[in-house]
């Protein structure tokens, strides 16, 4: 197996000030995940502040060949959400390669 490979991740701190109601935050969520998959082939989950309004956290995982390629692909993604998501945006940046990442230990279950 090559060691290529990067993953960024992005931990996505948002704010919906106009949020009256979970639908409301559930609806903008949507509409922000749903980008970020289908422009940049993102895996984007839910991660924190499930039950309030104004607040939620997203993790957004983002993989290439390189290192530079993780982090054009980063950058695009942090320019779209600066552009396109409600006031209070923070982005929180990982990346890794595939050998840092193979010290960690299989999920139980998994692998060989």
């Amino acid at each position: 197996m090559s060691g290529n490979g990067y993953v960024a991740v992005l931990v996505v701190q948002l704010h919906f000030p106009d949020a009256s109601s979970l639908k409301g935050k559930r609806r903008e969520l949507q509409r922000i995940k749903a980008q970020l998959q289908g422009r940049l082939g993102a895996a984007v989950a839910e991660t924190a502040h499930h039950d309030r309004w104004q607040r939620a956290e997203l993790t957004a995982a983002l993989t290439a060949r390189s290192a530079r390629d993780a982090e054009a692909i980063a950058d695009a993604a942090e320019r779209w959400l600066e552009a396109h998501s409600p006031d209070g945006l923070r982005v929180e940046r990982l990346l890794a390669s595939v050998e840092d990442l193979r010290g960690f230990p299989a999920s139980p279950g998994r692998g060989d």
